[in-house]
């Protein structure tokens, strides 16, 4: 694809791609320790006020974006002038992700550490219940209990022509039969292998809200119970029974109210963090509009962060301490050295045992990564395909 195909402004987010990158995310191939990504001064974020005492459920917990109100530098190029740096530009046309009629759809910044990512419009050929990966693991995503018909037309962004809905099947009866994707074993993922030992990882993706959220609890015997929260997606930690995460966006209970969530975990079953957005859920993720969500978790520092449109949100941590025991050495803090168990999508439990936390919703363009995108990167990545 050439330069004089891209539109003024994404041949300036490519070049703002390709610099932030060098400074941001930067790293010779992982150890399996470090990162190069530059990190301010270990401290635990939670004690920085703006807390909140809660105990987190089994589905809750993550940390906050420690200065989510600013973009940061990696933001100010994209309000300048269309002529920064055509020629990073166009050599970064060369790298990046293409659907068929040639419109980019992920920044090459990122595409390095794009561990999985899912599009929904490759459907494995030996099983279209399989979604093919389109990142570099190579990871298969299981449609589960609606299959192919999980692939809907709908065009989340430019670049879009289908999308995946999840569901609720059948509100009444406790069964497992609800529309959900993912993979899992019990000894973990061999293909995840990139968040064994991470520093830091990044979800985001496009979300719709199709139906009632949350859902009437299908595991409870009383018509009024609803599920406290409200799956979207998540990396399983290395000793998950299904539920248990070590990175997870998602819509939660925190305090008696719904919120949108970053729950993380760096020590495989020890405790969680949750960082929960400040707006009301249905502001963040209104009925029928389709929304670019991200949240990153760094376990270095224990920040985490979350985006709404390449914007950051306000928020807070439910929990105060360090309970992602950060502080001290050694020196960086990672996640557990075990293989994830698999990825779930639209509700706990990928291998099909339990319904749990459902979402009535379409997604699109599922990206995990093994790195903590920048703010810069989140914003040129929605500017991308918007």
């Amino acid at each position: 694809m050439k330069f004089r195909h891209l539109s003024a402004l994404t041949a300036l987010l490519l070049a703002i791609s390709l610099t932030g990158t060098a400074t941001a995310n930067a790293d010779p191939a992982r150890t399996g320790a470090a990162q190069a990504e530059a990190d301010p001064a270990k401290a635990s974020p939670a004690r920085a006020g703006n807390t909140e005492a809660h105990q987190p459920k089994a589905d809750e917990a993550e940390a906050a974006p420690a200065g989510a109100d600013q973009a940061g530098a990696d933001q100010a190029g994209a309000d300048q002038p269309e002529a920064a740096q055509p020629e990073a530009a166009q050599a970064g046309a060369e790298q990046i992700g293409v659907r068929g009629w040639g419109w980019p759809v992920v920044l090459p910044g990122l595409r390095r550490h794009l561990i999985a990512h899912y599009d929904f419009e490759h459907p494995d050929p030996a099983n279209p219940a399989t979604e093919r990966d389109q990142g570099r693991s190579g990871t298969g995503l299981t449609l589960i209990n609606g299959g192919p018909a999980m692939r809907v037309p709908d065009r989340a962004h430019r670049g879009s022509r289908t999308a995946l809905q999840v569901q609720q099947v059948s509100p009444a009866t406790a069964g497992n039969d609800d529309w959900k994707a993912g993979v899992y074993s019990p000894t973990g993922v061999p293909s995840l292998r990139a968040f064994n030992g991470v520093r830091g990882v990044t979800i985001m993706g496009w979300f719709k809200m199709t139906g009632q959220n949350p859902s009437p609890n299908s595991n409870s015997a009383n018509p009024d119970d609803f599920y406290g929260a409200i799956g979207l997606a998540g990396i399983l930690s290395g000793t998950s029974q299904g539920h248990d995460v070590r990175a997870l966006l998602e819509l939660i209970t925190v305090n008696g109210e719904m919120r949108v969530v970053a729950l993380g975990r760096r020590v495989d079953g020890a405790s969680s963090q949750t960082f929960a957005a400040s707006r009301p859920w249905q502001e963040i993720l209104p009925q029928n509009e389709w929304v670019f969500l991200a949240a990153t978790f760094d376990y270095d520092t224990a920040a985490m962060r979350l985006y709404r449109n390449g914007r950051p949100l306000d928020g807070f941590y439910t929990l105060t301490g360090d309970p992602w025991t950060v502080e001290g050495p050694p020196e960086p803090d990672l996640a557990s050295p075990s293989d994830p168990r698999g990825i779930k999508i639209g509700g706990s439990y990928p291998q099909n045992t339990r319904e749990n936390n459902p979402c009535n919703c379409r997604m699109d363009s599922l990206m995990f990564l093994d790195r903590i995108a920048t703010p810069g990167q989140i914003l040129a990545q929605y500017y991308l395909v918007r």
